[in-house]
């Protein structure tokens, strides 16, 4: 039997509901290979726990996307095991978003430490590994920093201690052709590459954060319309 009255209308809801999560999670898929390619032109991404973030969030994204898909099935054909499935799927990814969160802000600190450790293991490979050597100018560059902490980092490399040098990515715009050699204030960029970065992923995060608490607030709703639903078509079974 089809479900009546405001059972209808929940039906509706959490149809249109479960198409916002659908669009929810395609954000979610985009926004973590974004920060998966960001964070991948830093070398950093070759540590495990580095590329653990953006692989967690499409990872998210996909199960939304799949749950989602899932859900309106169950809501429109009002198929009462679907619609459980749905509820508790939504309930699960709704708690590890929280415990995600939670365990994102114990370890919030520790993102510099790790940014710091990343670059530092890929300084010692500039001069022997020419693909890590674009890459690190390239950022160098992009975000105006030099070595990972500060430009001293560079002292700590054989073939750049020798002559006291940084390399050239590490000067100032329209500087000299010496400017990386006995460098100073004037003819570089003093700031560490860890605390641009860390940065520049703090002011992004925002974006990550607001498109989460909208997907949880969503999830919230569909949890509490899916339930109405499975009450809604239980009734009806009985009814038969």
């Amino acid at each position: 039997m089809a479900v009546e009255g405001g059972m209808k209308c929940v039906k509706l809801l959490l149809f249109f509901f479960n198409f916002l999560f659908w669009l929810c999670g395609i954000a979610l898929i985009v926004i973590g290979i974004y920060v998966q390619i960001e964070l991948n032109s830093t070398l950093i991404m070759r540590s495990a726990s580095a590329s653990g973030a953006p692989i967690v969030i499409i990872a998210v994204g996909v199960i939304i996307f799949f749950v989602s898909f899932f859900g309106c099935c169950g809501a429109w054909k009002e198929n009462y095991c679907m619609v459980t499935t749905f509820a508790i799927l939504l309930t699960i990814i709704f708690l590890v978003e929280i415990a995600a969160a939670i365990a994102g802000y114990i370890f919030k600190d520790k993102v510099q430490s790790l940014l710091q450790d990343g670059l530092q293991d890929s300084m010692r490979k500039y001069t022997s590994d020419k693909v890590i050597k674009d890459t690190i100018d390239d950022l160098q560059k992009r975000y105006s920093c030099c070595g990972a902490k500060n430009y001293t980092d560079w002292f700590s490399i054989p073939e750049f201690k020798a002559n006291n040098s940084v390399p050239q990515s590490c000067c100032l715009a329209n500087a000299t052709s010496t400017c990386n050699v006995n460098p100073t204030s004037d003819t570089i960029n003093r700031e560490g590459c860890a605390k641009s970065i860390e940065a520049w992923l703090k002011k992004h995060v925002v974006v990550v954060a607001a498109v989460a608490l909208g997907i949880a607030f969503f999830e919230l709703l569909g949890i509490i319309f899916a339930c109405c639903l499975m009450k809604g078509i239980r009734s009806g079974y009985e009814v038969m």
